[in-house]
């Protein structure tokens, strides 16, 4: 990369830091960048969930306050997220890379109609639970549990929005506060990227796996930035504002992986 290139990936880390805290789907921002600056979409896709691992971290300690009192629910949770990334993680590696190109053109079409609904989804996660009158589970049962696993396959496979399925669920499963949800969300999310991350390492030792370590090193950077501050003033953000620019990038991704 030249310096251009390298700023584009940082601001787009930047961006994607933040908003993976606060909304996510950040990944809709630095996989379209690194496919238009002409990284292949297998490398692209590796190095952005390494590069955005940082991010994740410094997002989920952001919402520390919120996370107060969830210890028990994570730990169960987060086996389900370990375990779904790295078979996500394992089937991205296994699967032709031309299979991969057209795999992800449909799941960033169904990221960023996720992106759309997710108000009125979030208004649905509302009323259910207002209705249910907080008898749920305080882990959310062993269905949840499934469901995050599902969710963690995906996010090891291609984690664009995998924070948006994330809260959906454990929204519905949950009776809890929406931002303590949202808390949560980070840091099984952190624990997908992780675990993928940690996977794809140890392979490209053992494997013809590509990692390009500048884009990482970019993606890394500005991932960790734009996670404090996502966890600061990510809520002051206009959320239409923030859907717009997300469904704009995406579907630029669309086009440049169908071309």
């Amino acid at each position: 990369m030249n310096l251009l290139e390298a700023a584009a990936v940082f601001a787009a880390g930047v961006a994607a830091g933040g908003i993976n805290t606060v909304v996510g789907s950040g990944s809709l921002i630095t996989f379209p960048t690194l496919v238009t600056l002409g990284f292949p979409p297998v490398v692209a896709n590796v190095s952005n969930n390494i590069g955005l691992v940082p991010g994740s971290t410094t997002g989920a300690y952001g919402y520390r306050a919120e996370l107060k009192g969830q210890r028990g629910r994570l730990l169960r949770l987060g086996s389900a997220s370990l375990i779904g990334a790295v078979i996500g993680g394992l089937l991205l590696l296994g699967l032709p890379a031309e299979a991969f190109q057209v795999i992800v053109v449909a799941l960033i079409a169904v990221a960023l109609v996720l992106v759309v609904v997710q108000p009125r989804l979030q208004a649905w996660v509302k009323r259910r639970r207002e209705a249910d009158g907080g008898d749920q589970s305080p882990h959310g049962g062993p269905l949840l549990w499934v469901a995050v696993l599902l969710a963690g396959m995906y996010g090891g496979y291609f984690g664009a929005a995998q924070g948006i399925i994330l809260i959906a669920i454990l929204g519905i499963a949950l009776a809890d506060d929406l931002q303590r949800v949202n808390a949560a969300k980070n840091v099984l999310s952190a624990i997908v990227n992780g675990s993928a991350a940690v996977l794809f390492i140890a392979l490209s030792v053992f494997s013809d796996t590509v990692i390009d370590w500048w884009a990482v090193l970019m993606i890394a950077a500005g991932s960790t930035v734009g996670g404090l501050l996502g966890a600061k003033v990510g809520r002051r953000i206009p959320s239409p504002a923030l859907r717009g620019v997300i469904v704009a990038v995406g579907l630029v991704a669309i086009v440049n992986l169908v071309r």
